[in-house]
């Protein structure tokens, strides 16, 4: 009785869990997952996952990144695909092609990439309300924000 409960929730927070690439881990490759990731180490490839990736200030992705949000501290190369929010804290270094809904930039981050942005907006078509994309694409060559005290 008691066992069945526990292997339900158990099974259930398998999909959510957190994935971990370490400090001196290098993983060549395709990585696929249900889990959101804390990227750490290194991947060279493509990483894709339903939830959130974190790559840290040590973290680097050379590759292919789809995922629905993500927090870039380190530095990522390649293709970016974020269906949510992409936030860039200071220390972030990015290069390639960006797409996403939300972009959040922190002075001191380093965006070099093309930049295409997708944001459903309301509208009301034949009576009925549903949503359509808007679509706006732009090229940022080199954005580096600093502060000054």
């Amino acid at each position: 009785m008691f066992n069945d409960k526990k292997n339900k929730k158990s099974s259930m927070e398998a999909g959510k869990s957190q994935n971990r690439i370490g400090h001196g881990t290098t993983i060549n490759g395709d990585v696929v997952s249900d889990g959101g990731f804390r990227i750490d180490g290194v991947i060279n490839g493509t990483l894709k996952t339903p939830g959130k990736v974190v790559i840290g200030k040590d973290g680097k992705i050379d590759g292919t990144l789809e995922c629905a949000n993500a927090d870039v501290e380190g530095v990522f190369s390649g293709t970016l695909v974020v269906n949510g929010l992409l936030s860039l804290k200071s220390t972030a270094n990015i290069q390639g092609d960006v797409s996403t809904q939300k972009l959040a930039v922190e002075p001191g981050a380093t965006f070099n990439a093309s930049c295409k942005m997708d944001a459903p907006v309301k509208s009301i078509t034949a009576g009925k309300r549903g949503k359509q994309p808007r679509h706006s694409f732009f090229n940022i060559y080199v954005i580096t924000i600093t502060t000054c005290s």
